[in-house]
């Protein structure tokens, strides 16, 4: 016995329409995910720059001018296009050294504009000679 050869719908093209419309999903889905990891990147970078920035201007002797131009340095040599338009604030007193690095993560994405900062905090290294103990 043979039915006949009447389609119940006719599917000719479904592929395609399936295919543009999943496609670009698809794409979205992979830049989002390089973004995301050009974003871990470029924080990782801005902690370490803060880290380095921290250990030029903690020394007795030192000054915050010492952990700005150790940040330039770095940021010449590791940044390169993945942190962009950086920003270095290096702040010391007396007891205490501050530095924050803050800039904006290369665009894989259009129109999603992320942000990496790392900061790094720590006391002045100062000499000191103990005290004689009297017992």
């Amino acid at each position: 016995m043979r039915f006949p050869a009447c389609p119940l719908r006719e599917d000719r093209g479904a592929v395609t329409t399936q295919l543009v419309i999943l496609f670009p999903l698809l794409i979205l889905t992979a830049l989002l995910a390089v973004q995301f990891a050009l974003a871990w990147h470029a924080q990782h970078i801005a902690q370490y720059i803060a880290q380095d920035a921290l250990a030029a201007a903690r020394p007795q002797h030192a000054s915050a001018a010492d952990g700005q131009a150790q940040a330039r340095h770095r940021l010449g040599t590791l940044a390169g296009r993945i942190l962009t338009n950086p920003q270095v604030t290096v702040t010391r007193s007396a007891t205490r050294v501050q530095v924050h690095v803050t800039g904006g993560v290369l665009q894989a994405v259009p129109l999603l504009k992320l942000r990496a900062s790392g900061t790094a905090e720590g006391t002045v290294e100062r000499v000191t000679k103990p005290e004689d103990d009297q017992l």
